[in-house]
């Protein structure tokens, strides 16, 4: 096999991680939606999603810790991987689990699908990566297509949905800080080592926030919450936590934002199989303009030819 097939297999591996990890992800807000039938605690169903997943990341990170190719991490490498577990899948985590209280699950996978026009704004603001007219043009498209989709919550009477609108939202922001400052440091840990590390440091949170803020009987919920939070734990958090990481690792954050574009189709093409949600034409519209927008922002323009 020549150098450029290899390099052609790595990509296409990576681009096929990015699908398979991508779609898992989106299952994640119909898991909590669900599960709100029985119980519309975020602390308690994030710590619960946590509690079953957390074993497989030990285990992981033990693993890894024990491969000889791999170095001991510095503690500001440490501390990286930390920092980004918790603003990642703590917080982002978090604040997705309470604005799904008030929005829907395919709403909510829109608003969370902002984060590659996110990433753009802080190149330009941290990085000095300026933006260009095709960026421009992206996010005015992505914007307006949120407008469509907001206007008949808007007429509504949906209670505190800006609320949720804006907490989903913050999640995403701590999901495009992630991307930012992670691509680098997954490339020099390694994305088996970073995973494992960063969603320990972040299970370890939200079970301990959990003890800190509910009683032991807070618990005691019906059978299929725990179906469902373990559900959300293996499909929805362990599985695509290290396929996207690993993409991340194979193709960058760039590429990673394109194919995130199935999120959003996955979660409304979800949430009318499994939740019976119902999307007006007007919000197709601009669920199909915030998706034009996102891949015109990730696209990078082709190389002129002779």
């Amino acid at each position: 096999m020549s150098q450029a097939d290899a390099r052609r297999g790595w990509i296409v591996a990576g681009v096929l991680l990015a699908v398979a990890g991508t779609i898992f992800f989106s299952a994640r807000p119909i898991f909590i939606k669900l599960a709100y039938a029985y119980v519309t605690d975020p602390v308690t169903l994030l710590a619960l999603r946590m509690i079953f997943a957390v074993p497989f990341f030990f285990v992981a990170a033990l693993w890894a810790r024990g491969r000889e190719a791999h170095r001991p991490l510095s503690r500001r490498e440490l501390a990286a991987v930390i920092g980004l577990g918790l603003l990642s899948y703590y917080a982002a985590s978090f604040l997705d689990f309470l604005g799904l209280q008030y929005i829907s699950a395919g709403l909510g996978r829109l608003l969370q699908f902002l984060y590659p026009t996110i990433v753009v704004v802080l190149s330009a603001l941290f990085l000095g990566k300026r933006a260009t007219a095709r960026d421009l043009l992206a996010l005015g498209l992505s914007y307006a297509g949120l407008v469509l989709v907001f206007w008949h919550a808007i007429g509504g009477e949906q209670v505190n949905f800006w609320l949720g609108a804006g907490l989903v939202f913050g999640g995403a922001v701590c999901y495009a800080v992630y991307l930012v400052a992670g691509a680098e440091v997954v490339g020099r840990v390694g994305s088996v080592r970073f995973t494992a590390y960063a969603m320990a440091a972040a299970s370890v949170a939200c079970i301990v926030q959990f003890f800190l803020l509910r009683p032991l009987s807070a618990l005691d919920l019906p059978a299929p919450v725990y179906g469902y939070a373990l559900a959300m734990a293996l499909v929805s958090t362990v599985i695509p936590s290290f396929l996207i990481a690993e993409a991340l690792r194979r193709i960058g954050a760039n590429t990673v934002s394109i194919i995130g574009a199935l999120g959003p189709v996955t979660a409304i093409a979800l949430g009318y199989l499994g939740l019976d949600e119902i999307m007006t034409p007007l919000q197709i519209a601009g669920t199909v303009l915030v998706l034009v927008g996102v891949v015109v922002i990730s696209l990078k323009p082709r190389a002129a030819t002779a």
